[in-house]
């Protein structure tokens, strides 16, 4: 679906809360630190700037972020668990503005991390921005997944491919699906106005993945470390909009 200037400008102001929940969760987050306390840094960005969380309560989820720590994946559910020293923990947010919604994840260190944890998220970040890149009218959808695939995969590592970014807008998850590899055909052509959320998840080891028996924690097979970093994108005539940079 394509947005209009004023749809996609409700957006960017979501985008806006989800930048600066990112702020207050990467301020917050340090050893000794429970990720149900970054879940309280989120929470009151949301309740500051006057915006309704879509994380919260969708499909009964539980918290207003996803925090993923270490082999966990994605969809990391809030609790008692303390951050150390060493560790690598993903952070999911959402907001909705005006019946928008915005949409983006970031993966940080927490004290000193080790090589491959570093070379991880540095790979996982650059192959989002390589997929934003592909993001101009014109282009096709699976542009963006192939330039993922081969960033993250050039570097020695493996993308997840059961779990895949998406269309957002007046919800959270829309069509179309925005998969993080090349799926054999181009997928249908880019255009002024869409808005899509690209999300690669990238794993150190395998790409396999497991669903805990929480139904939410998915977390890498072999146990390898995993990151992901995500942004809401709007495709414009002069190339690609972030809209879920903070400031």
């Amino acid at each position: 679906m394509r947005r209009s200037h004023d749809e996609i400008a409700k957006m960017r102001k979501a985008g806006r809360v989800v930048g600066e929940m990112h702020e207050a969760t990467r301020a917050a987050a340090r050893p000794g630190v429970t990720t149900a306390q970054l879940d309280q840094a989120a929470r009151a960005v949301l309740d500051r700037r006057g915006a309704r969380s879509n994380f919260l309560g969708y499909h009964g989820f539980p918290a207003v972020i996803c925090t993923s720590p270490n082999a966990m994946v994605v969809h990391g559910i809030p609790g008692p668990l303390r951050l150390v020293e060493g560790d690598i923990v993903s952070i999911d947010c959402g907001a909705i503005v005006e019946g928008y919604h915005a949409d983006a994840a970031f993966t940080m260190g927490i004290g000193e991390v080790d090589l491959v944890a570093e070379k991880l998220m540095r790979v996982t970040e650059e192959s989002l921005w390589a997929g934003i890149a592909q993001m101009q009218p014109g282009h096709r959808l699976h542009d963006i997944g192939l330039a993922v695939q081969t960033v993250a995969e050039g570097a020695g590592f493996s993308v997840v491919r059961e779990y895949v970014g998406h269309g957002i807008g007046t919800a959270m998850h829309e069509d179309p699906q925005v998969p993080n590899y090349w799926p054999g055909r181009p997928g249908p052509m880019l255009k002024s106005g869409m808005v899509l959320a690209v999300e690669p998840m990238v794993n150190a080891g395998g790409a396999e993945t497991i669903l805990l028996d929480d139904h939410w924690s998915v977390v890498t097979a072999d146990g390898s470390l995993s990151a992901h970093f995500e942004h809401t994108i709007a495709v414009t005539d002069d190339g690609p909009e972030v809209l879920t940079l903070s400031g």
